[in-house]
């Protein structure tokens, strides 16, 4: 548990304007509705605009158009982007609470001599690291993760309990993998024969970038030939599959249960919605946003927000179509009702 901080101390690592007593004490960060006087709260989202003069909050980071209001209420933070101090507090937050990983590396670990384990590192329980594997500064790898040859874990990047990075996979600095991630099984990959089903050896690697987070049991497959590549500040949540050869461009963010099959590229700063399904060898552009549970069947050149099982089509007509089809059936009444009277 996070010892108390006073908002002074908040205030000086958030920046902003402070309206209120900087020695007043904070024992946690919560939302608005039954925030106690010991709790630090924010406002960014207008429909929650009503709770804001009931809060019992003892202090409230709010953006400029929320000041006034903020202040009539009580202490107040007012910054840029109250949303992204918000995010920014949560994180200093949590590095003052969550216990510090020592250097070191634990008795049951096993470690291939030719593997290079950077003296800060913290290797965890019974974590295998086979040859030519590489460890870099301050990494931190979680008790029964698999390491394999010569596979590359960059600076600072923690891997939680039970991650495996496949032979030649690599992460760069200051990453996230949440338990359970594969990074760099064999891609689905076959011929067919007369006898049945000829695997297709993988022989590429998986290259992911730097502050790349990675969900609970995401896997993340190796290219058939040339490597899949996901790029920096890639955000991937959990149960997410993403198949040979695929590259995902930086700052992307894919949410849960989304699966992209095998060669598709998809652009910087798309967001994916959760369950959306995603074909192969497709190419989705820069900025796309591609709403929850939208199967993408053809490559999208055009910027915008897409929607749909069937058809999908640029968000606007889609819905207008989506309008009508839910009408289908009474129109149907209609036209069998006009057929009957036409002579």
């Amino acid at each position: 548990m996070a010892e108390a901080a006073t908002l002074g101390e908040i205030a000086s690592h958030l920046g902003g304007e402070l309206i209120g007593d900087p020695a007043h004490r904070i024992t946690r960060i919560g939302p608005l509705e039954g925030a106690t006087p010991s709790t630090i709260s924010f406002l960014s989202n207008p429909k929650y605009q009503s709770q804001l003069a009931s809060s019992e909050a003892g202090c409230v980071i709010v953006g400029p158009a929320s000041r006034d209001a903020a202040i009539a209420r009580g202490a107040t933070l007012v910054t840029a982007d109250a949303y992204l101090s918000f995010a920014h507090l949560t994180q200093w937050w949590a590095a003052r609470s969550r216990p510090r990983d020592l250097p070191g590396i634990h008795p049951s670990a096993a470690i291939d001599p030719s593997a290079q384990v950077a003296k800060s590192a913290s290797i965890g329980p019974f974590v295998v690291i086979e040859a030519g594997a590489v460890i870099e500064e301050d990494a931190v790898i979680g008790a029964h993760c698999f390491i394999g040859r010569d596979a590359r874990v960059g600076w600072g990047t923690r891997l939680s309990a039970r991650v495996t990075l496949m032979h030649g996979s690599q992460i760069g600095a200051r990453g996230i993998v949440h338990s359970g991630v594969v990074l760099g099984a064999d891609g689905f990959g076959f011929a067919a024969s007369p006898s049945g089903a000829v695997k297709i050896e993988q022989l590429g690697n998986v290259r992911i970038g730097n502050d790349v987070e990675i969900g609970a049991n995401t896997c993340i497959d190796r290219g058939a030939l040339d490597d899949t590549v996901i790029e920096d500040g890639v955000k991937i949540d959990n149960l997410v599959q993403i198949g040979h050869n695929c590259r995902i461009g930086a700052h992307t963010a894919i949410a849960g249960c989304t699966g992209i099959a095998g060669s598709s590229i998809i652009g910087s700063r798309c967001i994916i919605g959760g369950a959306a399904m995603i074909t192969g060898h497709l190419k989705i552009c820069d900025g796309t946003v591609i709403s929850s549970c939208t199967a993408v069947t053809r490559s999208i050149l055009k910027p915008g927000t897409y929607s749909g099982l069937f058809p999908m089509d640029d968000n606007a007509t889609w819905e207008k179509n989506a309008a009508t089809l839910r009408n289908l059936h009474a129109l149907r009444e209609r036209l069998r009702a006009l057929e009957k009277k036409t002579p």
